[in-house]
């Protein structure tokens, strides 16, 4: 029994072909998405709500809708216990149903994972919250690329230190975990109003 309390909902960002795999993936896209298929799996066995999150990327983009790169990866059952959303900007909240969803299924706590981790999960669970949802967001589900150095004397940050500070800039309200086996889930009621 993990000390965390159980959680309604599952946020999956953007796990998409252009970020999780050949050459352009995020580093270890491989255990990332291991981890997020096996939250998925937990959350579809317990009855929580499964949100897959798909960026519609611009023209010429990577995730342009309809290309190789915009597919999402993991399969979907859609139902009144999952859904995908279609989403325009970084924040899957902005623009979109998600809100409605889980208001309609009494959703109050989720967890996040997915990709990149300082741009579409940050603005997401940041959204979530002020939205007053209790926000959890397991550490090795989520990803992002290798920062380069900016211009001048620096260095670049590597992938894992900017995903851990993307968590630190989400401050003390989220609920940052070490593992996404730590995550438990608990039913919604599938009846939409």
């Amino acid at each position: 029994m993990s000390d965390i309390a159980p959680v309604d909902a599952l946020l999956v960002v953007d796990v998409q072909s252009a970020f999780f795999e050949g050459q352009e993936a995020i580093p270890y896209a491989d255990a990332v998405k291991i981890q997020i298929a096996a939250l998925i799996a937990r959350a579809r066995l317990t009855g929580a709500f499964v949100a897959h999150l798909q960026n519609d990327g611009e023209q010429g983009a990577v995730d342009e809708p309809g290309t190789d790169g915009w597919q999402l990866l993991l399969p979907v059952q859609p139902g009144p216990r999952e859904a995908v959303v279609r989403k325009a900007t970084d924040d899957g909240f902005d623009g979109t149903e998600l809100n409605s969803l889980l208001v309609e299924r009494g959703v109050h706590a989720l967890a996040i994972g997915g990709a990149q981790s300082e741009m579409c999960v940050l603005a997401t669970a940041r959204t979530a919250l002020d939205h007053g949802y209790r926000v959890v967001l397991p550490h090795d589900a989520h990803g992002t690329y290798d920062i380069p150095p900016a211009p001048g004397d620096t260095e670049g940050v590597p992938a894992k230190q900017a995903s851990r500070v993307a968590e630190w800039a989400l401050g003390d309200e989220v609920e940052v975990i070490a593992h996404a086996k730590e995550v438990e889930f608990r039913a919604i009621d599938p009846g939409v109003s």
